[in-house]
């Protein structure tokens, strides 16, 4: 279910690519990346009002001794007509034991003992997954256009401009596509096959796929062109296979119900920092050091991910989140 959830990331960037392809399109000119980034607000409006009636994690509350909280919280999650079970009774451990009191963890504990573990594991893979996620996603266009040869060294208006743009965004959009097609097949392999193995193999497709990609560099005529796209495709359906998606599901999971929210709000805001040098970064390398170098960088990238991953693994497949205890 999260990994359904997190698979409308998919679903958004597709339907993006089409609004920048229909604004671009009604507005031929360099300013409508305005409306494009305005075009959000939109669905930002509805998603900051549906913050304020998100559930609380029972789990959460239960471990503050919250747990008149806990049992709404839960008759939520489990709401169904009719109502199954008909009343929900949650039994702390200070029901047990009243001298039993939660120890809260503080921050610095994610870096501490067997923590540290964890937190190499759901944060160093998942920010050097977002470098290669969000440089070949933002840049998709950028680098069709000139490996293709749709862009125009010196063009001579904006029309030409805007053409090439055009064009490099449709042959984006038909890429994107595959990033659903490989969501859907985590859905459906993440308890079957198991986080750690999909990540992994993930990061490998996403090595193999950016090197077809690198390859096509040296090849002239139609090969380029196909090895190009199967290498973007390769990537694209290999990073939310793997990478993208099982980074995400495995920071939520693989820590204590004292410090979880904590370790995956932390994992979360490592990997941002690759995501924010990527899109920096990216185009300013693009242009000093070539594509081919660039992309031959994150195939290294990828299969460091693949490394971190197998080095630190932790399997939480088929485990009860909810006993996964501080000696875990």
């Amino acid at each position: 279910m999260v990994l359904a959830a997190f698979g409308f990331q998919a679903v958004g960037g597709l339907v993006g690519t089409a609004v920048g392809f229909l604004i671009l399109f009604e507005n031929p000119e360099v300013g409508a990346w305005r409306w494009m980034y305005a075009s959000t607000i939109v669905l930002a409006v509805p998603v900051i009002v549906g913050r304020f009636f998100i559930v609380q994690s029972p789990l959460w509350l239960m471990f503050h001794g919250r747990v008149a909280e806990a049992e709404a919280a839960t008759e939520r999650l489990l709401l169904r007509d009719p109502p199954y079970p008909k009343e929900v009774v949650l039994h702390s451990p200070r029901t047990r034991d009243p001298h039993h009191h939660p120890r809260k963890m503080p921050w610095f504990a994610l870096f501490q003992e067997r923590n540290l573990h964890r937190t190499i594991l759901a944060s160093v893979p998942w920010f050097l997954q977002d470098l290669g996620t969000y440089g070949i996603g933002i840049f998709t266009p950028t680098i069709l256009a000139t490996v293709v040869g749709a862009s125009i060294d010196h063009p001579r208006n904006t029309a030409e401009l805007i053409q090439t743009d055009i064009l490099a965004t449709k042959g984006a959009a038909f890429i994107d596509v595959l990033l659903i097609v490989g969501i859907v097949f985590a859905v459906l392999l993440a308890d079957r096959v198991g986080r750690i193995r999909l990540q992994i193999l993930g990061f490998i497709g996403c090595a193999v796929g950016l090197l077809l990609a690198a390859l096509s560099l040296h090849i002239s005529g139609t090969l380029s062109g196909v090895l190009l796209f199967a290498g973007f495709m390769l990537f694209s359906f290999m990073t939310n296979l793997g990478p993208n998606a099982m980074t995400y599901l495995i920071a939520g999971e693989v820590f204590p119900i004292s410090i979880r929210g904590t370790g995956a709000g932390f994992a979360a805001s490592f990997a941002k920092i690759g995501a924010v040098l990527t899109a920096f970064l990216f185009p300013i390398l693009l242009k000093d050091i070539g594509t081919d170098l660039l992309l031959l960088i994150l195939v290294g990238t990828s299969l460091v991910g693949a490394l971190v991953t197998w080095c630190y693994a932790i399997e939480t497949k088929g485990i009860n989140l909810e006993k996964l205890g501080e000696k875990a």
